[in-house]
């Protein structure tokens, strides 16, 4: 009985380890998201900003940063520009993906030296969005190389001003986004796929059914979780776009302000030091991303669940 007691003494219990290992995570996060995060919610009901050395506030006026933002000012058609761009830059994106995914993870094709071109597809997610804005910038400019090749060949008499028009500029952007992103989304399609039972596959090609079918009935199904999560993630930073419409446009979101962001407009807004009004803008761009975030997750995963409890309900 004595040694038992001892041995209980000696014995080390590690469930408090646990906390220790994912306290870093709840710090940082505290410190660098939360906190900011109710600061910016608490800070849009102030009118608080600066007119030359004068500082005005802050004074609590409640609601009328935001009716000033619904009312007065162009966000509505800001959102508009940045969901519009993110159409035209994600829609690309996830086709020549998902392509690219099967392609690659095909056991039929068999393709040689897949190492090398998932290294190429994914370089371009490591280049610096501001390096690539200032090279598509020089490149597109009326004196670039483009132009250069269009006066030449004889395609046109004047150099195109591609900067200057709202449909190439906007298109320029898509593309832009197109390209940073496209090889990162493979992967994540990749991973997906190899995830899928082989035998799955093989099974139904046994059956009979053609690569439209296995694709429809089989993959696509199962890949849809993966999906989702892409075109949230996405769709997240889509809204928050700033860095390649910013350096392209110098900021003003030409022409016209067509190609002016969300974040382009708040960036505005914090450069004057108007903390009132950005913080209000942070927190509406806050609930679209939350809103359209839902959106999507419920719309997207109703089928996928509800196919799965059919085929419980099968079983």
């Amino acid at each position: 009985m004595h040694r038992l007691v001892l041995k209980r003494k000696k014995s080390i219990s590690y469930s408090k380890w646990g906390y220790y290992f994912i306290a870093p995570f709840f710090i940082i996060y505290i410190t660098f998201s939360l906190i900011p995060l109710l600061s910016t919610f608490y800070n849009s009901f102030f009118e608080n900003y600066r007119v030359g050395l004068t500082q005005v506030g802050p004074e609590f006026v409640g609601l009328d940063n935001y009716v000033q933002i619904l009312t007065e000012s162009d966000v509505p058609r800001y959102a508009m520009n940045t969901i519009i761009m993110w159409i035209l830059g994600f829609v690309p994106q996830i086709v020549i993906s998902l392509l690219l995914a099967l392609w690659f993870s095909s056991s039929n094709l068999k393709l040689k030296g897949l190492a090398f071109f998932k290294t190429v597809i994914y370089m371009p997610n490591l280049i610096m969005a501001a390096a690539f804005s200032m090279l598509f910038f020089t490149m597109f400019s009326d004196a670039g190389p483009i132009n250069s090749i269009l006066v030449s060949a004889g395609f046109t008499d004047d150099p195109v001003r591609f900067l200057t028009m709202k449909t190439t500029s906007r298109g320029l952007i898509a593309f832009m986004n197109f390209l940073m992103w496209y090889g990162n989304t493979t992967i994540l399609l990749m991973a997906g796929i190899m995830g899928i039972d082989e035998s799955l596959i093989e099974a139904s090609r046994i059956d009979g059914a053609s690569s439209i079918q296995i694709f429809t009935k089989i993959i696509f199904p199962l890949l849809l979780p993966i999906l989702v999560y892409v075109m949230i993630t996405s769709l997240i930073g889509g809204l928050q776009m700033f860095d390649v419409p910013q350096i392209l446009t110098k900021g003003d979101g030409l022409p016209d302000r067509t190609t002016l962001t969300l974040i382009m407009y708040l960036n505005k807004h914090l450069f004057s030091r108007n903390f009132g009004l950005g913080g209000a803008v942070s927190t509406l761009i806050f609930i679209l991303t939350a809103i359209l975030s839902v959106f999507v997750y419920n719309m997207t995963m109703k089928n996928y669940y509800g196919e799965n409890r059919n085929r419980k309900g099968g079983k």
